[in-house]
């Protein structure tokens, strides 16, 4: 027996996991369990050494994963076997004789500034309901920074037009306010009348809803934020997600402190915030190096 139940359970229910996050969980301890199956000829979790785990990891590589991909199922596996010795199912914990294979740092991908304004200027939208949609949730996600996932589950009782302010339920269902600019209140408010046309009578809390007056899927998200952000930039990345670095990044150039990009994001440690300073001190050398008599 693997206990794969009990342990999503533990991360749906206890750690409230995102539906996201447990699907990757899911998928990557399948693999480690069909290896364990069927290349070690293991029946149980408590058969499993860091012998087995190790081996795992080779066979990962010869397979071509990335370290950070890797780096990524093993934070999977710590929190299985984790969760496994709390309950009593094993004796000891095999993970504690492995170590991740290293990974470079990776700087996030970001839109920049020049790029944003040709996305919102350059762009003809069509002035129906999903023109109105595309354009607003563009300009939602890079002016808050917020996930798709965070996007998709936004409520209209989510919206506060009057403060300028949206009340996102982050990670963890933790709950944070992020403000946005009075421009965005108008596009949220004539969205609003719009959406009340498009679909009278709809009981639905979503504030984005798809052609069949349904809730606006993260999938979804992801594709309409490609399919226009490919006509501003020919980045390999072109994700929702690129909007949120641009938006820390941009904040970061213009001199926000640490720690209100911080709480804007949702970051629960400042260490996931500081990576957008790397982009702001190449910023600077930048400016240095033009400006300055002896920059170069």
């Amino acid at each position: 027996m693997f206990h794969e139940e009990s342990f999503f359970g533990y991360l749906s229910l206890e750690r409230r996991f995102s539906p996201h996050t447990l699907t990757a969980y899911r998928g990557d301890l399948s693999n480690f369990i069909a290896h364990c199956t069927e290349h070690q000829c293991l029946t149980s979790v408590s058969e499993v050494r860091h012998l087995h785990v190790r081996t795992w990891v080779v066979a990962q590589m010869q397979g071509g994963q990335s370290a950070r991909s890797i780096t990524r199922r093993l934070s999977c596996l710590k929190s299985y076997f984790r969760f496994l010795k709390k309950r009593g199912l094993i004796d000891k914990d095999p993970m504690q004789k492995v170590i991740a294979p290293k990974t470079g740092k990776r700087l996030p991908v970001f839109i920049q500034e020049s790029q944003i304004a040709a996305l919102f200027t350059h762009i003809d939208f069509p002035d129906d309901y999903y023109g109105h949609l595309h354009r607003l949730l563009l300009e939602l996600l890079y002016a808050t920074g917020i996930r798709r996932s965070e996007a998709s589950n936004l409520k209209t009782t989510d919206l506060d037009t009057g403060r300028s302010v949206l009340r996102i339920s982050g990670k963890g269902n933790k709950e944070r306010p992020v403000p946005f600019a009075r421009y965005l209140g108008e596009l949220l408010d004539a969205f609003l009348d719009l959406r009340s046309r498009t679909f009278p009578g709809t009981d639905q809390p979503w504030l984005f809803l798809n052609k069949k007056g349904e809730r606006l899927s993260p999938e979804n998200i992801y594709y309409i934020v490609r399919k226009h952000l490919s006509a501003v930039t020919t980045a390999e990345q072109r994700s929702p997600h690129v909007l949120r670095h641009s938006f820390a990044t941009h904040l970061s150039n213009h001199g926000a402190d640490l720690n209100a990009i911080k709480e804007l994001l949702g970051h629960s440690s400042l260490a996931a915030t500081q990576v957008y300073m790397h982009n702001s001190i190449e910023r600077l050398i930048e400016v240095y190096e033009q400006a300055h008599p002896k920059g170069k």
